[in-house]
């Protein structure tokens, strides 16, 4: 019999197993992200044809198509027209194959924070340094933020999901299926890294939809993403700390720190996201926060130079990266993109999670997936804080997770926030002094820039009289910033609060008021 043809491919798959039982384009493009990242696969390297490395490997060409979509999504891989696909020139040394440590040392000499010292005589929160003093109420008065929008959300709205299509009817026999018959142990305190069970299965569900290697153990329950940004704040900053933060930025992070005594230092965000080489050179920053998957609020991804740049930054100078990771559900082609703490070797990265964005923010149920050697602390603040976030909404969220019901809310509520998306960008209106707007690959708002300080008020002036809620971009900067105030000016539009209909009747009233 004549022998089968040898294929000539231009890396070498063989060591590339996969598990037949499960996504054979997940763990393909997992297995290639890691021989990028390791080295295996060196920048430049030419990758086979989705149709030789399917024949290969004997699975489909779909498979490999999605592998690598979600390759080059993400930065790993590019196109080079008329010749194929290739590695991209990316930097390499940070990525050797290290095993992430699951022992941090004490002390600032070894990067660790005293509030985190296992050797201090005081709980985490307890030590002068942190008890509110004159200082604190300072910071707290210069550091003054309005409070967010409440009442029934409208058009455009920023921060807010289509909560109106959550299944209330679901979550009320899983509530009351709970307090029918409670578990009486589980009435009484509990752990203040939270429920064991929900942890897991937000360990699974992060492993599957992010590519994040964590267990329940790295898990610790808050009461939402702020609360989980707090904690941050509290043990990683003593005061007159250096914080690199985002600017334009998620204002109510930056709040945070100061409170905690951080020296807050705006760091510019281009297209690529957060100016690395501005954080660096600021000098003394022990904490860079950043939203590297949908940069609040300019919208911009992360790219992955930048953050193999930032990761560098953190081992480099023995710093911590907090990844609020808030609305990373929402992605309109493709799957979710790998966050920070996917790509992390050395211990460095926080991540923030939040089901406020794909529940209802009224919810108050969020997460931090730490690095081992910090979750003690953690836990011990929380306990000292709150003792633990509440019972019953831990335990149903836990039931909807298990049951499916977690996973095709998310699909539902993508589709919907592309839809009402896709009727803002459909019915805009054309106004002086306003540039196009951007495309829109994820999240749950999008940013537009208008050409002065005084154009941008008077817009968003006019939007409030005719009951539109749009946010001036140059409220996302930090006082004092260099940025010359023109060039802060733009509009922040959230499209997935309301349906499409109360949509294209504030779009009407907005042409209307603006002139468009």
């Amino acid at each position: 019999m004549p022998e089968s043809p040898v294929l000539s491919l231009p890396f070498n798959p063989a060591g590339i197993e996969l598990d037949r039982r499960k996504g054979l384009s997940r763990q393909l493009y997992q297995a290639l992200r890691m021989r990028v990242l390791d080295g295996r696969l060196a920048g430049g390297t030419r990758l086979p044809a989705s149709r030789d490395l399917a024949a290969a490997l004997a699975i489909s060409r779909n498979s490999v198509v999605r592998a690598y979509d979600q390759l080059y999504a993400e930065g790993f891989i590019e196109g080079r027209v008329g010749d194929g696909t290739y590695v991209a020139q990316l930097p390499q040394k940070q990525f050797a194959s290290k095993k992430l440590s699951t022992k941090i040392s004490t002390g600032f000499s070894t990067g660790l924070p005293t509030a985190l010292s296992t050797n201090s005589p005081e709980l985490p929160g307890h030590s002068s340094s942190k008890v509110i003093h004159n200082g604190a109420f300072q910071r707290l008065e210069n550091n003054h933020l309005p409070r967010p929008p409440s009442g029934p959300p409208r058009a455009f709205r920023v921060g807010v999901p289509a909560f109106d299509l959550f299944p209330f009817d679901v979550w009320a026999k899983l509530n009351a299926a709970f307090w029918r018959k409670p578990d009486l142990q589980q009435l009484c305190y509990g752990d203040p890294a939270g429920d064991r069970r929900l942890r897991g299965l937000i360990a699974a569900y992060l492993r599957s939809s992010r590519g994040m290697q964590c267990s329940a153990e790295q898990i610790v329950i808050t009461s939402g993403a702020q609360q989980g940004i707090s904690l941050c704040a509290q043990l990683l900053v003593e005061p007159g700390d250096g914080v690199g933060i985002e600017n334009p930025g998620y204002r109510a992070a930056g709040h945070a720190f100061a409170v905690a005594g951080g020296k807050l230092r705006g760091i510019a965000v281009d297209e690529e996201g957060m100016d690395c080489a501005a954080l660096a050179a600021a000098g003394d920053c022990r904490v860079a926060y950043v939203t590297p998957s949908h940069q609040y609020p300019t919208g911009v991804v992360m790219s992955l130079a930048r953050r193999l740049e930032l990761l560098a930054w953190a081992e480099r100078t023995q710093g911590w990266i907090v990844e609020d990771d808030y609305d990373g559900e929402y992605r309109y082609t493709g799957a979710p993109l790998a966050p920070l703490a996917a790509l992390d070797r050395q211990g460095r990265v926080l991540y923030v999670g939040t089901f406020g964005k794909v529940a209802f923010p009224a919810l108050r149920l969020g997460y931090l997936v730490l690095p081992p050697g910090l979750v003690d602390a953690f836990s011990q603040r929380r306990a000292v804080d709150v003792r633990h976030s509440e019972v019953s909404t831990q335990v149903v969220m836990a039931e909807f997770m298990a049951a499916g019901h977690f996973q095709r809310h998310i699909r539902r509520m993508r589709r919907a926030a592309l839809s009402r998306r896709n009727a803002l960008l459909a019915g805009w209106p054309d106004v002086a002094g306003v540039g196009p707007l951007p495309s829109v690959a994820a999240g749950l708002h999008l940013t537009v820039r208008v050409e002065s300080m005084a154009r941008e008020c008077e817009l968003v002036e006019l939007a409030q009289g005719v009951e539109v809620e749009v946010n001036g971009l140059s409220k996302y900067w930090l006082p004092g910033s260099e940025t010359p105030p023109d060039q802060r000016a733009g509009l922040v539009l959230g499209f997935a609060a309301v349906p499409e209909a109360d949509i294209a009747d504030a779009l009407a009233r907005l042409k209307k008021a603006w002139g468009g």
